[in-house]
């Protein structure tokens, strides 16, 4: 190939003969021809010299097959769990046993499905995307949402991408909506009074509709002192469905939040959910 001949030329600058003599340098140019004839000889050695110093940064790379789809626009089936919503959580918090197969619906937007099935105590735990023809929805839709343990899933086609999109949701047991303990010896001596530490907090709930925030100290229940985590326990179960307020430590600055606290979720008599 002619750019091999080149990058031979300007890597070694010496050529062998036919017959294996010794090697032969070049003379340079403008030395063995007159300058008044040749004086366009300089430019062309400056322009193989500069193609020479190129060919070491030559790489062949193999053609993209015509008409294969770019790797990175190429949309796959996958599922994306919900930011903290792990399998060890879900586990904990859900308020029944998972079914044999999820409820599969059709949505309507996904924030106000979301809206109303938070106040009704389903979590989204996670969300699976389909490109067209790449799977059975339903099919797909009961198998994932029987991993993941889902109560609901709902379904949303975007006729536009042909991408289809399925929501599940997890009835969670969270008539507050956040972990709590007990404060330790020196965190009662700091604020005074005794207490609870907030945890995570689950959005959509109460406790997230109230700007409650992990690290917050809850130091009082409708004006009443929180001693620990078992008396701030029987607190929430005997006010399940009230607006309460809450008297809360942050960062050495006291304020009260009001809370709607939900109720506990119960599966109907007939197992609908």
């Amino acid at each position: 190939m002619v750019v091999g001949g080149l990058c031979g030329v300007g890597a070694f600058g010496r050529q062998r003969g036919a017959r294996g003599d010794k090697p032969r340098y070049y003379r340079r140019m403008d030395d063995a021809l007159p300058r008044t004839r040749f004086q366009g000889a300089r430019w062309l050695i400056a322009g193989l010299a500069i193609l020479a110093a190129g060919c070491a940064q030559i790489r062949t790379t193999p053609a993209p097959r015509e008409g294969a789809p770019s790797p990175e626009a190429a949309p796959r089936l996958h599922y994306e769990p919900a930011l903290g919503e792990s399998p060890a959580k879900i586990a904990q918090l859900r308020a029944a046993p998972a079914p044999a197969q999820p409820e599969i619906g059709t949505g309507a937007t996904p924030p106000g499905d979301e809206r109303v099935l938070n106040a009704k105590g389903f979590v989204r735990v996670g969300s699976g995307f389909i490109p067209r023809g790449e799977a059975d929805v339903h099919d797909w839709s009961a198998r994932q949402g029987q991993r993941v343990g889902a109560d609901k899933a709902l379904v949303y086609a975007d006729a536009a991408s042909g991408e289809t999109r399925i929501d599940f949701y997890v009835r969670y047991r969270l008539p507050f909506g956040a972990t709590f303990r007990s404060l330790t010896d020196a965190e009662r001596e700091a604020v005074g009074s005794g207490g609870v530490q907030l945890g995570d907090i689950v959005g959509g709930t109460p406790a997230s509709e109230a700007n409650l925030r992990r690290g917050d100290f809850v130091l009082k229940f409708d004006g009443e002192p929180v001693a620990d985590r078992p008396a701030f326990e029987h607190l929430l179960r005997d006010h399940l469905g009230k607006r309460v307020t809450l008297t809360v430590r942050r960062n050495d600055v006291t304020f009260d939040r009001l809370v709607r606290l939900g109720v506990v979720a119960k599966p109907a008599a007939d197992g609908r959910k």
